[in-house]
């Protein structure tokens, strides 16, 4: 069902004639919701803290708004009384007025999906600046985390994509051009808003629609985004700064692009980069286990480059990854579904899906270690989140019958680390029977000793290593017993390790390859559906 929606510009504090205003209008349309995607408040110290009358008229209520608002964090700092007030009230201000956030994804009741990115790039923002989501400053790996979102409704950026003039006949010549830039222009690639909105102080520019390429995730449909970009509120050149229009979020994409629409502008930034040589396309899943078939060979002396983000089966800004198994997405990180899981449905009876999942770092690095030090902190504080909040998934369908192994390898020649998790029956791990085959195949293969030890998110690592994390359920369920496997290039490991040890333990050797458990989509579809109605109460990101 189709909902009416009206966004606004830059407001600069005077907020309590726009929202008469739109309370009149609201009168006449009703509106779903209302969206501020530039400056709320005036520059301080004018509307800094409890000394500006009307911003604590507005705090405590006494200001009338006619309709739910979601206003945005534009390029300037918000009023400290507007900030203490947020810290305590889940982001609402005030009745019907919440705040979207710096880096946000939000659904209204009417199904709406919301993604917002707030302030202006700095390129030496600080980790703690960027943690603040009240200081209007962003970094690139805050637009980049975005990208997890996967799709938005409707997309609200304080600055513009780089390049969206391109292949438009629509005059645009301010005195100042706004920003743009090259992460707000992967979001518009990557999650194909139905509407991306930002404003440009005394001017208003509506692009032309651009539609998207085509492709099986789009079901062969062409998804449409429309670039428009707001005056501010009582501009003196008495330009556009209001906007009303009416979205349905079910409604299906087109089958051919409209008429008087432009192709996609903007390009995704691993896209730019040129090609070093031609190369194979190797799906991560294939990672060079013992006597894994490859699809390709490669020639002998043809030289494999390093896997950019787009090809990257790991990477949500791939275009062909399998979107329909992936069961929740976090600020820094994700879970999926195995693909050719090594467990099936009936392995462990008490839960009915197979229970093989991955846990992907949205980061396009080798390694954990590899990270900048906040992306790092926060990835794997947020991987082991979602161990934990599956664990606790675990005891809930099956109380103390299973508990899990989560297995890592950590390795400066793959394209993108991630963790594989798997519940195990608890008499094996209560009889040390996890830890024993871990170490026996190592010793079998002449490799180096496993060590019990926590190396936390691998920082201090200078060797590659396997991981393997063992919960007993009988303990809390952030608990971990750790070991830890060092090895350099003279060890031959390949990265099937995690994966045979366990096939041998739970007597699913026919399973060990992962291409020889091959389900329909059909079938991966039903698993994520199961698991995701069993993790509904445990999913932090939901």
């Amino acid at each position: 069902m189709a909902s009416k929606i009206v966004v606004i510009g830059d407001v600069n504090g005077q907020f309590r004639t726009v929202f008469q205003k739109l309370g009149a209008l609201h009168a006449k349309n009703n509106f779903a919701l209302a969206i501020v995607a530039g400056n709320l408040f005036a520059d301080a110290p004018e509307a800094n803290g409890v000394n500006d009358p009307d911003v604590q008229a507005l705090i405590d209520g006494r200001i009338d708004v006619p309709l739910p608002i979601y206003f945005a964090l534009g390029s300037r700092s918000l009023p400290s009384a507007v900030v203490d007030k947020l810290e305590t009230s889940s982001d609402e201000l005030c009745h019907n007025l919440f705040f979207l956030g710096k880096r946000t994804t939000t659904k209204t009741s009417e199904g709406i999906r919301v993604v917002a990115l707030g302030g202006q790039l700095d390129a030496n923002v600080t980790a703690s600046q960027s943690k603040d989501k009240y200081s209007p400053v962003y970094g690139e790996v805050d637009a980049k985390t975005l990208r997890g979102a996967t799709t938005a409704d409707i997309l609200v950026t304080s600055e513009w994509p780089e390049g969206i003039h391109k292949r438009s006949k629509v005059d645009f010549n301010p005195e100042v051009h706004p920003q743009v830039r090259q992460c707000v222009a992967d979001l518009d690639v990557v999650l194909k808003p139905k509407y991306h909105f930002s404003t440009s102080g005394v001017n208003f520019y509506e692009r032309e629609p651009f539609f998207h390429a085509p492709n099986a995730e789009t079901d062969n449909l062409y998804p449409m985004t429309r670039f428009i970009s707001l005056a501010a509120y009582g501009n003196p050149n008495k330009q556009k700064w209001i906007y009303a229009f009416s979205l349905d979020p079910s409604a299906s994409n087109p089958i051919s692009p409209p008429t008087g629409s432009t192709a996609c502008p903007v390009t995704l930034s691993e896209k730019k980069r040129q090609a070093q040589e031609p190369r194979e396309q190797t799906l991560v899943y294939d990672d060079g286990g013992r006597g894994g078939r490859r699809s390709h060979k490669r020639r002998k002396g043809e030289h494999r480059g390093p896997i950019s983000a787009s090809e990257c089966f790991f990477c949500l800004a791939n275009e062909n990854i399998a979107t329909h198994l992936v069961t929740s997405i976090g600020e820094n990180s994700y879970i999926t579904t195995a693909k050719g899981p090594l467990s099936t449905s009936q392995t462990f009876p008490r839960l009915g899906f197979p229970g093989h999942m991955l846990i992907i770092p949205f980061s396009h690095q080798p390694t954990l270690g590899a990270m900048e030090e906040e992306e790092r902190r926060c990835t794997y504080a947020e991987m082991q989140k979602y161990r934990t909040s599956m664990n606790s998934m675990l005891k809930a369908a099956a109380e103390e019958d299973y508990g899990s192994v989560t297995w890592e390898v950590s390795k400066s020649s793959l394209p993108h680390t991630h963790w594989q998790y798997l519940p195990v029956t608890t008499d094996l791990i209560r009889k040390g029977l996890v830890e024993a085959a871990f170490k026996a195949l190592a010793e079998n293969l002449h490799w180096p000793t496993f060590t019990k030890e926590d190396v936390g998110d691998g920082f201090e690592e200078t060797s590659d290593f396997f991981r393997v994390l063992v919960w007993d359920p009988r303990d809390d369920t952030a608990k971990q017993s750790s070991y830890i496997m060092r090895f350099d290039e003279k060890i031959r490991f390949h990265n099937q390790f995690g994966r045979e040890v366990l096939a041998k333990l739970l007597r699913l050797d026919k399973r060990l390859d992962w291409r020889d458990c091959g389900q329909t989509q059909v079938e991966e579809e039903q698993d994520v559906q199961r698991f995701k109605e069993a993790f509904k109460d445990f999913d932090f990101a939901d």
